[in-house]
Order: C-alpha cells, then sequence, then structure tokens
C-alpha cells in the first residue's frame, strides 16, 4: 500500500494516521478535514473552554507541530469530502476536486441533531470549536436566561457550564429523566438530583414544540414546550443528540444504518477501507466516546495494512462526563436488566462507587467523584471479561 487518505481531522482521525505510521507506514499519508482547524479536543468545549478556564485554542491542540511534523501528512483542511469512488479509489473532494488513494480511512465523525425549522438568532449547537467560541461570545456580556434542549452529557455539562458563569439555567428533557439509557433508571434518578445542587431547573417528560423569536435580527426570546408552557431565553442551546456524517458516502456503496457498518476489526466490506470513531459502527454497536475512538484507529491501521481483518476491538467500553462539580465515570456493558449496587460512599454525599451485576459478576461500574476506586474496578471487569473471551 503507497497511499492512504484519512477522512476526517479530528481524534479519531488523527490517531489512526499516527497509527499507521507507528505500525510501520512510510507511503503517502493525507488528512482531509472539513473544518479548518487543526486537530482539537473536544470535550473541554462544554466545559473549561466555555467557562473560560481554557482561554485559546492551543490549549486544546491534540498535537504540537513536532508531532505534526513527525506525521510526514499532506493535510487539507478546510475541505469537505463529497463522495467516495470505491471502483477507483477516488474521494471526491468540493470545488470539483479529487484524490486518489490505496486505502480510506473513514473518521468524519457525527454532527448535531436540529429541532425542525430555521434557527433563529441566539439559538446554538455545540460539537466544533466554532460552535464554541460563538457561544461564549454569547455568554460573555453578562447573566442571561439559558436554556438548554436535551439533558444529555452535553447538555448537562453545557448546563453546568452556563450555572457556573452565573446564568439562569434550565434543562428541558424530554424523558422521564436523563441518561436512562447509559445509567438505568436507579443510577439515572440520583445523577438528575445534581443540577438542583447548582440552582439549574431540570424539566422532564417534555418535548419541545417551537422556539419563539423576534425583533429586527429574529432574536430567540423563549422556547414553548409540548405541554405549552413558555420559558423565556436569551440564549438556546440544542443538545438533541447526533447523526452519523455518512451522507457523502451514500453512492460508494458502502452499508450505512447509523454510521458506516464494520466489523469488529472497524474493517467494512470494501477492500482497503475502514472507519472509525463516531461515524463507525463496529460490530453492531456505534460508541461516541474518546476512548473508542483512540482505540479503534490502532486496530482500523493494522487491518487496513494486513489487507483483512487480523484483530479486533475488545476493550472495555468507557467514558466520563464532568458536570456540576461532579465526574462521573462509567466502564461496561450494562443491560437494562443487570442490577446496580452501591459498594462504597452514599449519593448524598455526591461521592460513590457502583458496581452493576448479572449472574453473581461485575458487568459494569459507574463512580461519581471516586476515580481510583473506580480504576480499580474497571481493571477488574476489563480482566475478566478477557478471561471469558
Amino acid at each position: 500500500m503507497k497511499s492512504v487518505a484519512v477522512i476526517g481531522a479530528s481524534l479519531a482521525g488523527l490517531y489512526a494516521a499516527r497509527a499507521l505510521r507507528s505500525q510501520g507506514f512510510d507511503g503517502r499519508l493525507v488528512i482531509v478535514g472539513d473544518e479548518c482547524h487543526g486537530p482539537y479536543d473536544r470535550p473541554p468545549l462544554s466545559k473549561d473552554f466555555l467557562t473560560g478556564a481554557t482561554a485559546g485554542q492551543g490549549q486544546l491542540a491534540l498535537a504540537d507541530a513536532e508531532e505534526i511534523a513527525e506525521l510526514d501528512a499532506e493535510w487539507l483542511l478546510g475541505t469537505r469530502a463529497t463522495g467516495l469512488d470505491t471502483g477507483g479509489r477516488t474521494v471526491l473532494l468540493d470545488g470539483g476536486r479529487s484524490l486518489t488513494t490505496d486505502g480510506v480511512v473513514i473518521a468524519t465523525g457525527a454532527t448535531p441533531r436540529l429541532l425542525p425549522g430555521p434557527a433563529p438568532i441566539g439559538a446554538h449547537t455545540l460539537r466544533t470549536l466554532d460552535d464554541a467560541q460563538a457561544l461564549r461570545a454569547e455568554l460573555a456580556p453578562g447573566p442571561v436566561r439559558v436554556v438548554v434542549i436535551g439533558g444529555g452529557f452535553i447538555g448537562a455539562e453545557v448546563a453546568s457550564s452556563c450555572a457556573a458563569l452565573g446564568h439562569d439555567v434550565t434543562v428541558v428533557e424530554a424523558a422521564p429523566l436523563p441518561l436512562v439509557p447509559q445509567l438505568g433508571d436507579t443510577m439515572a434518578a440520583i445523577c438528575s438530583t445534581l443540577p438542583a445542587d447548582h440552582g439549574v431547573t431540570l424539566l422532564t417528560g417534555t418535548g419541545v414544540a417551537r422556539l419563539h423569536s423576534g425583533g429586527t435580527e429574529n432574536r430567540v426570546t423563549g422556547v414553548e414546550l409540548a405541554d405549552g408552557r413558555l420559558l423565556p431565553a436569551e440564549v438556546v442551546v440544542v443538545g438533541i443528540g447526533v447523526r452519523p456524517n455518512t451522507a457523502w458516502l451514500a453512492d460508494s456503496g458502502l452499508p450505512l444504518d447509523d454510521g458506516v457498518l464494520c466489523d469488529a476489526g472497524c474493517a467494512t466490506p470494501l477492500p482497503a477501507v475502514v472507519a472509525v470513531g463516531d461515524v463507525a459502527r463496529v460490530n453492531g454497536t456505534r460508541a461516541e466516546h474518546w476512548t473508542s475512538a483512540t482505540e479503534q484507529a490502532a486496530v482500523a491501521a493494522r487491518n487496513l495494512l494486513a489487507g483483512s481483518t487480523v484483530t479486533t476491538h475488545r476493550s472495555l467500553p468507557y467514558f466520563w462526563s464532568d458536570q456540576y462539580c461532579v465526574r462521573i465515570q462509567f466502564a461496561g456493558r450494562r443491560l437494562p436488566t443487570d442490577t446496580p449496587r452501591i459498594v462504597e460512599g452514599s449519593p448524598d454525599d455526591r461521592s460513590f462507587l457502583a458496581c452493576y451485576e448479572r449472574d453473581g459478576r461485575v458487568t459494569a461500574a459507574l463512580a461519581l467523584n471516586r476515580p481510583r476506586p473506580f480504576m480499580r474496578l474497571r481493571r477488574e471487569i476489563g480482566r475478566d471479561r478477557a478471561a471469558r473471551a
């Protein structure tokens, strides 16, 4: 293989490029990214960057100048992939350009889901650095009323940051409780009490009917809920999930279903095409987490260079979230029927370690502000899982 194109210049794309080089690929390496920025870390955007604790873009960079130089890659930033001709192994780019390559790594990530209709001024999503800069500028002048639509991790982190800045914050969640799919009913109920500790109002069990706006700027003025209530707002943040960026692959012949379908080694059914990160549905699962993206990259690179699936991604799922002065950590594979049990600490203190059990064994772990015991339990679960593989 003489050339590889990595389509996507964020976390998964960067780690795939690193893995290719570390595994001995010395051919032409081209990295295509639709943003003008080099690779940067997204998790701080909803936290330290939004509050100003992380001031500049440089502090978000995932690689310094020396590391970028060592990759010896051609960077096509501010360039959008528009199609993939798998017959000729050609990536189509905006502006009528194209890129012919021997191998392709698809790492185009995901994009936020939007509410129906046009978005007024003051309505935001948060996915990119540009999104975060625009939202930070809106919050900087002084206290405003903020409505966050969606109580998942991004919504909760944004709400927490806005509250820390002194804004009046309301979170609207359509489900009876936030985070039930990730944590289950019992633990989600405990985490749902965190917003009130910081003066944030959490409204659950109702959706959003529409946004209200007015004035010559068509600026947002409120959020009308499905039950008829109207919440006044000067700033609205929509955090209702993401969808994988696969539209550019519609005519490629690749199987697409909530992501690019891959085997357990991140390989697609098309030769010399792999996918990693938020865009990849690996062995039936699409994981939108930092750790998964980095781990998949090494697996995908090895299989791409080998020309077949010689290794698979088997590590234990893990994610974390910092919100309301609490670090939430979760690891494992929880089923809805698994039973949670607190093994140390107390929810009242916002500090505890819990395990999820099934048939007498621990399947997953959850911690609030208990990083060291959590990491020990995470390792134990990983060893047990490896022994059973």
